[in-house]
């Protein structure tokens, strides 16, 4: 059994409410759930470089451990195809070896 958390879908509000504002308030509490997850979800997983989780959509700081990175060169971008266990962690674009 996988237990992998996931953010909750948000509600739309009525039409009462201001889209603008509601639009700004939904934005927050995903990039909030979204670092959640990759809190929750990258302790002490393992993955291959290939079957990460976007480091975008993680967000900035989330960490994991790969398995096959080709690399152990600190901050370099994770690649896969070797047979390195190191730990990653997301700039916000790509994942770095560290």
């Amino acid at each position: 059994m996988n237990n992998v958390t996931a953010a909750p879908a948000l509600p739309q509000a009525p039409r009462e409410y201001s889209p603008a504002y509601q639009d700004q308030f939904n934005s927050v509490l995903r990039l909030y759930f979204n670092r959640l997850n990759g809190a929750l979800n990258s302790t002490n997983i393992t993955y291959t470089v290939s079957t990460l989780p976007s480091a975008a959509a993680l967000g900035l700081g989330a960490r994991a451990f790969v398995t096959d990175a080709n690399s152990t060169t600190f901050a370099s971008t994770a690649v896969g195809g070797g047979s390195n266990i190191v730990p990653v962690n997301s700039n916000g674009t790509n994942w770095k070896i560290g």
